[in-house]
């Protein structure tokens, strides 16, 4: 006999079409076949639009030489790469967890605190797909990492 676990991680795989302009909404089921495909697809998108980013970034890069003949233009030309590459380093670490969210939707545990097992407010989920704890759980464990920081 297939869990409860099973059967969401199952549902949450079949191809579920969207309407037009919908949006998770607090009076239907949590994290139905429609609301995991709606994040699913937010999580997918953000990846892809992240993905197509490092590919500019990456192109202008092996296009054009950081040879600057003044050395002002070229410091500050260095300082720009510079940041660009950190976002870019940000946003790869930022991959990994999008892939993490993606994979929890697979396995029927998205949208549910890793910690409490309670539900993620769907508000939460809009702002920060990648959500893994409610954010009760997160203040707490942001006090708990401030306590530790601090001994």
């Amino acid at each position: 006999m297939a869990s409860s676990t099973e059967s969401v991680a199952d549902q949450s795989k079949a191809i579920v079409a969207l309407p037009d302009g919908y949006k998770p909404s607090s009076d239907e089921e949590f994290m139905n076949p429609k609301q995991l495909e709606y994040f699913r697809q937010r999580l997918l998108d953000w990846k892809k639009q992240i993905l197509a980013e490092a590919e500019g970034t990456l192109a202008v890069l092996q296009s054009e030489p950081l040879r600057e003949p003044d050395m002002n233009d070229r410091a500050s030309s260095e300082t720009d790469w510079s940041i660009e590459l950190r976002t870019r380093d940000r946003q790869r670490k930022l991959i990994s967890k999008i892939d993490a969210a993606l994979r929890r939707i697979d396995e029927g545990e998205y949208g549910y605190c890793e910690v409490t097992g309670e539900p993620i407010s769907l508000g939460r989920l809009e702002a920060r797909p990648i959500a893994t704890m409610t954010l009760e759980a997160q203040e707490r464990h942001e006090r708990q990492e401030k306590v530790s920081r601090d001994d």
